[in-house]
């Protein structure tokens, strides 16, 4: 079994370290560490450290550090705006899309979204895909957390769609494959998916005359909780980062 990561901060300098707080007590308590097993600490920028437990008390674990690595953030960048869902599904999308690499996830109020994000709703929504990718990232031993943004709106994605080396909009009536797009060296890789509902005709027209191409994964029509993951394996095979 591989070494499950916990998250800080801030990696120390030094050897000692004290895991506690939140991170502590999953680690002591919840998978029941021991002394002599093996851990990564890492603060989701890229940084991780080897770590042996060397004591464990109430909710927390003493470790020593040892071999350090940092690793930098993926280029070209994956980036899923993922239409909001009602219910469980857009946060199963933000679990899976993490878990396979995606590298900052928007989520968008199209006008087919049956639930909007308002005033402390919205805030505990949009808390939720945080703390759902944040710890998807930690199952999948991600060196990197990806970015949850902002929710935005048509006119901001277009803007997204404009500012990125290519962007896709995965529709089921399109003629295009995703596996024949041509893919930049650099910059983002922008996918957008639809909620529930689909993606209406204005909205598909606005992003296509902003430099997006609508593609399609394949004849049969996906969930949006897995459309943007199947597009998200399709492209890492692509990158060559599977």
């Amino acid at each position: 079994m591989s070494a499950s990561l916990f998250l800080v901060e801030t990696l120390p300098d030094g050897d000692e370290y004290t895991l506690d707080g939140s991170e502590g007590h999953h680690a002591a308590t919840v998978q029941r560490l021991r002394t002599g097993e093996a851990l990564l600490v890492g603060d989701g920028r890229g940084a991780v450290a080897e770590a042996v437990v060397t004591a464990v008390a109430r909710d927390r674990l003493e470790v020593r550090l040892g071999r350090r690595t940092r690793l930098t953030r993926p280029d070209p960048r994956l980036v899923v705006v993922q239409g909001i869902a009602k219910g469980e599904r857009g946060e199963l999308a933000v679990q899976a899309m993490t878990e396979v690499g995606v590298d900052e996830i928007v989520p968008w109020a199209a006008v087919r979204s049956v639930v909007r994000w308002r005033g402390d709703r919205g805030d505990r929504s949009l808390r939720r895909w945080v703390d759902t990718a944040r710890e998807a990232a930690k199952q999948a031993r991600r060196p990197w957390l990806p970015d949850v943004a902002e929710p935005a709106d048509a006119a901001a994605v277009c803007s997204r769609v404009r500012a990125a080396a290519r962007a896709v909009v995965l529709h089921e009536e399109a003629d295009r494959a995703l596996t024949t797009v041509d893919l930049p060296e650099s910059g983002d890789i922008l996918v957008v998916v639809g909620p529930e509902g689909g993606i209406a005709p204005d909205e598909l027209t606005g992003f296509v005359e902003a430099g997006a191409v609508a593609v399609r994964l394949g004849d049969s029509v996906l969930r949006t909780s897995t459309a943007g993951v199947a597009a998200l394996s399709v492209l890492n095979a692509r990158l060559g980062r599977w």
